[in-house]
């Protein structure tokens, strides 16, 4: 229902900073949330962060609470996720989401219609 594209990843050496975009196209009225999910190699793919669209409330996980910050712009139909302070352990492919489903159930992938192809983020110690 909704086509989204991601980049910005690359390759940061530890503490630095990466800023990844989305970009949303398509039947994006239904949506209520925009996530970032993250998964790493041998592992689940988690959730990030994510933001209301309606009301701009925002949700992260305990692991990058206080390092990441995601942002909207409801006119471009972009969203955004600054990555500061990252961690060899931030290493992962990203993933913008959205989802129609709206209420509980913001931090389960499962939830969310919609998925991006991913950008690589690769922190070196």
């Amino acid at each position: 229902q909704v086509q989204l594209v991601e980049s910005g990843g690359g390759l940061v050496q530890a503490g630095g900073s990466l800023r990844l975009s989305c970009a949303a196209s398509g039947r994006t009225g239904s949506r209520s949330t925009m996530g970032w999910f993250r998964q790493a190699p041998g592992k689940e793919r988690d959730f990030v962060a994510a933001v209301i669209w309606d009301d701009g409330s925002t949700f992260y996980a305990d692991s990058v609470k206080g390092r990441f910050t995601i942002s909207k712009d409801n006119a471009k139909n972009m969203v955004w996720l600054q990555m500061n302070s990252l961690k060899p352990e931030d290493t992962a492919v990203y993933y913008c989401a959205a989802r129609t489903l709206y209420g509980f159930g913001l931090r389960n992938a499962k939830s969310y219609d919609s998925w991006g192809q991913g950008t690589q983020v690769t922190v070196s110690s």
